[in-house]
């Protein structure tokens, strides 16, 4: 099941109000000017990497596409923008604009590109063309649930790769972000690379596995810690993972031990123990010691304890004995950031004779400063695997051995070879209002997003100054971005 209908289910049958206002009083002032249907070009991307990384991994095609799939304006819709007033305490939309919305079906075009591919600053993630009044609508939700999306599926895919080839499992449900930010966080973090959740609803929802033993109040409901143990193994035979730090963790080590001695008389392992907090790779290695001498050698170590792909990869290089990792907060949360800066910009309309209008906003900050036409990103590869993008503007053809240049430091730039291959990486997924795509299933793009990433140079994924990945503008487009910026200050 996908995550719209999850929500629906949930909340109501129509979320085609989850939106700013600023969206629907830009769009009144389309439709009162006689703009509505004039055909406009937007782009969603984002213009810084996340945590200070070489990568971002893209997530939340499918949600959009569900969202999409049922836009509409219910009666409710209607009868609450029809309440809004103005300070005058006049209606802020009039009549004739909301029969307008009554009758509303949406009309855009979108290429995207598919989830679990890494991709860049600058780079569109999804184009969006139509009526401009209908793309002008999308902005919000687009934005909310790609952005969010994105930003965990990246968390989750650097802490996997930090605890490689260890699972890693999402514990973070009770510390997300509300109902919401929980299901998208736990279905992001499954894209990004985790083996499972214990998040129950969002492993019913999309198909997750779910991975959960016991907390200290089951041990603190029983009278001894061993007692405890001996319990659990009763009611969960197959399932034991003893959570062993309650009082002192060596001594509830050597308890988790003696219940696992009894269990195999009955011809059951235990899959091992887990610790929750102090200094994991100390305690790790000493209770390895225990269970080999005690005949446990194959008995796991699970820890978590506000775990991210640092505290990770320091454990990892102390020789931590940790099989498994459980992380919650800040892969839910993306506590170190907790934003992805993801903007949807116009970059292209056309005018009332229907002749195209390139577009681009200018700011004192170049980071800012958007790109104009209607793009597509080419990835360029050879048998070492991924070397550079171009973003290009479909309407004006490449030129063979030509260059694509660093929009923020045109001192650097790509010469395309002669044969060189490439993929493009937007592909259709909606024509004029219908869905042409149907999504892999999730697992499937979870697969995706570790393929798609070992195509890259393994020091792109460093934690601390990552090597950074070229992308560029080709060169027709970056001379008339130049030219554009220069007409708009003259």
């Amino acid at each position: 099941m996908s995550l719209n209908c999850a929500i629906h289910g949930l909340y109501r049958d129509s979320l085609t109000l989850l939106t700013d206002l600023y969206e629907l009083t830009m769009a009144y002032g389309y439709w009162k000017r006689g703009m509505a249907d004039l055909q406009a070009v937007f782009h969603l991307n984002f213009r810084r990497l996340p945590f200070n990384g070489g990568f971002a991994v893209a997530a939340g095609l499918e949600t959009v596409l569900d969202f999409l799939d049922s836009f509409h304006y219910s009666s409710s819709d209607l009868a609450f923008l029809e309440q809004i007033k103005t300070d005058k305490g006049t209606p802020l939309f009039e009549k004739a604009f909301l029969d307008y919305l009554s009758a509303f079906s949406l009309n855009v075009s979108i290429d995207a590109v598919p989830e679990g591919t890494a991709v860049f600053p600058y780079e569109p993630i999804l184009r969006v063309e139509g009526p401009i009044l209908h793309a002008q609508l999308l902005e919000s939700p687009l934005l909310n649930i790609i952005n969010f999306q994105t930003l965990i599926a990246t968390k989750a895919a650097r802490i996997c790769w930090a605890a490689r080839p260890d699972p890693v499992v999402e514990f973070g449900m009770r510390r997300a972000q509300g109902i919401d930010g929980a299901l998208s966080a736990s279905r992001a973090a499954y894209l990004g690379g985790c083996s499972a959740t214990s998040h129950v609803l969002a492993a019913k929802l999309f198909n997750i596995p779910v991975k959960g033993t016991h907390a200290h109040s089951w041990i603190m409901a029983f009278d001894e810690e061993e007692a405890s143990f001996d319990a659990w193994a009763e009611v969960m035979p197959q399932n034991c993972i003893f959570l062993v730090d309650t009082y002192e963790t060596l001594e509830g080590v050597k308890k988790a031990i003696q219940t696992a001695k009894r269990m195999r008389a009955k011809g059951i392992e235990m899959i091992g123990v887990r610790i929750d907090s102090g200094d994991l790779a100390h305690l790790s290695i000493k209770i390895r010691k225990l269970l080999d001498s005690e005949g446990f050698a194959q008995a796991k170590i699970m820890a978590s304890n506000e775990l991210d792909e640092n505290i990770i990869n320091d454990l990892k290089h102390q020789g931590a004995e940790i099989a498994i990792w459980g992380v919650g907060t800040n892969l839910v949360t993306a506590k170190d950031q907790p934003a992805l800066d993801g903007v949807y910009k116009l970059s292209a309309i056309q005018d009332a004779k229907g002749i195209w209008q390139d577009k681009v906003k200018i700011s004192e900050q170049l980071v800012k400063v958007t790109n104009p036409g209607v793009l597509q990103v080419r990835r360029y590869c050879d048998e070492s695997g991924y070397r550079a993008d171009m973003i290009y503007d479909v309407r004006h053809p490449i030129k063979e051995g030509g260059t694509f240049i660093d929009p923020l430091d045109p001192s650097r730039s790509y010469a395309i070879k002669s044969g060189e291959h490439y993929r493009d990486l937007l592909i259709p997924v909606m024509r004029e209002g219908k869905r042409v795509y149907t999504p892999p299933a999730l697992d499937l793009i979870r697969k995706r997003t570790q393929e798609e990433l070992s195509q890259f140079h393994p020091a792109m994924r460093r934690f601390l100054y990552p090597q950074p990945y070229f992308v560029g503008l080709e060169e027709s487009l970056y001379a008339r971005k130049l030219d554009l910026i220069r007409e708009l200050k003259q």
